[in-house]
């Protein structure tokens, strides 16, 4: 089943509004993207809580975009999309580092979209809605520090930090949960391991000189406590029964994922918009860099 997704940029409609007239950009933005959100509502209520109104999508994009302009110059229908994704978890972009929506360069449809990123911070959150988990906490640990850990039947994790903060001498990272049942467990990864996922899933590479760019060079820590808690989240013996539950896989599984909300233009019989089944993951994105900014 074709479809065709405007090829205007929430920028291009914004020029085209003021038709020569000054106007705050941000007020621009709100007013073209409380429109298309209004339009497109049908189609998105279905993914969200029922207490999420337009006008709550609207205030999200308006706080993700104030702290990334670039995100003005991307595609309206994947700024709906990542929006939709938070929403869809009840996690703020950009906020406390429980998600954030970032702009990619798509060199295969030469144009800017905007992709939702979860946070490991987010991440935890979602486990804890569950209900099932009394303790999960994710960690870095440093050369110097007293560490000691075995898997099996008697599993035992040891750390003591020593006082270390460099973060050229982080060794490992891991995360630990212990379940209201009583049920506990834990995940390690060594420096290597957690760089080596890094290399083989980023999209902010550089393509001539392959060097790492954007989240992973920005915030390293970050990424590597949340890479520890996604892989043991996937593991844990939570009952997928529960909502919580199910949100917090959802969450992994749309991590680094671009969705279009999409204008109705072939009367396709959903209405005046529709979303678009397929999560777009392209392993040519490039992130915008916004040093400087």
């Amino acid at each position: 089943m074709a479809t065709v997704a405007s090829s205007k940029t929430t920028k291009d409609l914004i020029a085209q509004k003021q038709n020569g007239i000054s106007k705050n950009p941000a007020t621009s933005f709100q007013d073209m993207l409380s429109k298309q959100l209004t339009t497109q509502f049908k189609a998105i209520q279905s993914l969200v809580p029922s207490h999420v109104t337009p006008e709550r999508l609207c205030r999200v994009g308006l706080n993700a975009v104030s702290r990334n302009p670039k995100l003005m110059e991307c595609d309206q229908a994947t700024i709906i999309g990542a929006i939709v994704n938070c929403a869809s978890l009840g996690l703020e972009p950009n906020l406390l580092g429980h998600a954030y929506i970032v702009p990619f360069w798509n060199s295969s449809t030469r144009r800017y979209e905007a992709q939702f990123q979860l946070g490991y911070k987010g991440l935890i959150e979602l486990v804890r809605r569950s209900g099932e988990v009394a303790v999960i906490t994710a960690r870095e640990v440093y050369a110097g520090d007293e560490f000691d850990y075995s898997y099996g039947l008697n599993e035992m994790l040891l750390h003591k930090p020593c006082g270390e903060d460099n973060e050229d001498k982080i060794t490992h990272f891991y995360a630990m949960y212990k379940l209201r049942t009583g049920e506990q467990g834990f995940v390690v990864m060594t420096r290597k391991q957690v760089e080596k996922h890094r290399d083989k899933h980023t999209k902010s590479k550089k393509k001539d000189t392959g060097e790492v760019f954007g989240p992973w060079k920005e915030h390293f820590v970050a990424m590597g406590l949340k890479t520890c808690i996604t892989k043991m989240a996937k593991y844990m013996p939570v009952s997928i029964e529960q909502q919580e539950a199910r949100q917090m896989l959802e969450a992994i599984q749309v991590d680094n994922t671009v969705l279009e909300v999409k204008d109705n233009t072939e009367g396709l019989g959903f209405g005046e918009s529709f979303i678009n089944p397929t999560y777009v993951v392209n392993e040519e994105f490039e992130e915008v860099s916004t040093a400087g900014a």
